[in-house]
C-alpha cells in the first residue's frame, strides 16, 4: 500500500460468466452480485472497513485513505494524521477533523465563534464584523463601543 493516499471506492457488478474474484479483506471468493473496487483490489461490502472505527467504506463515491498500511475513513485519517491548530478565542487545540469557523487568518471552535463583547454566538451566514481585531455582532459594531478603524468581513 502507498503511504498517504486518498482513494475512491467504486461498485463493480460481477458478471454471471465471470470467475469469482478473491476478496482482499478475507481472502474468500466474492460470489455476491456486486463487489467493491478500491486500492486496485476487490472487496466484499462488509470487508472494506476503517481500521480504527470499523465503519464500512463501501458507499458509492466514498473515499478512503491509506497510510502506514492502514485503511481509514476520512475522520480517523484526519484524527491520526491531520494538521491541528489552536482556537483564536480559547487557545485550546482544535482537532483536524472538527468543523471550524474562520475570520481572516484566525480559526475558532464553533462554540467559541461569538461576539467578543456580548458573547452572542454566530452561525454560518450570520453577519459579523472585525474591529480592532475583535469579532463583533452588528449591534456592538454599530454601537461603536470600541475606537479605531473598522473592517467588515465578507460573507
Amino acid at each position: 500500500m502507498v503511504l498517504d493516499k486518498e482513494e475512491s471506492v467504486s461498485v463493480v457488478s460481477l458478471q454471471s460468466r465471470e470467475k469469482p474474484r478473491g476478496c482482499a479483506g478475507c481472502d474468500e471468493k466474492i460470489r455476491d452480485r456486486f463487489m467493491l473496487q478500491a486500492l486496485d483490489r476487490f472487496w466484499h461490502e462488509d470487508c472494506l472497513k476503517c481500521h480504527c472505527c470499523g465503519c464500512r467504506l463501501g458507499r458509492v463515491g466514498s473515499t478512503l485513505y491509506t497510510r502506514a498500511n492502514l485503511i481509514l475513513c476520512r475522520r480517523d485519517y484526519l484524527r491520526l494524521f491531520g494538521a491541528t491548530g489552536n482556537c483564536a478565542a480559547c487557545s485550546k487545540l482544535i482537532p483536524a477533523f472538527e468543523m471550524v469557523m474562520r475570520a481572516r487568518d484566525k480559526v475558532y471552535h464553533l462554540d467559541c465563534f461569538a461576539c467578543q463583547l456580548c458573547c452572542q454566538r454566530f452561525c454560518v451566514g450570520d453577519k459579523f464584523f472585525l474591529k480592532n481585531n475583535m469579532i463583533l455582532c452588528q449591534l456592538d459594531y454599530e454601537g461603536g463601543h470600541l475606537n479605531g478603524s473598522t473592517e467588515r468581513l465578507p460573507q
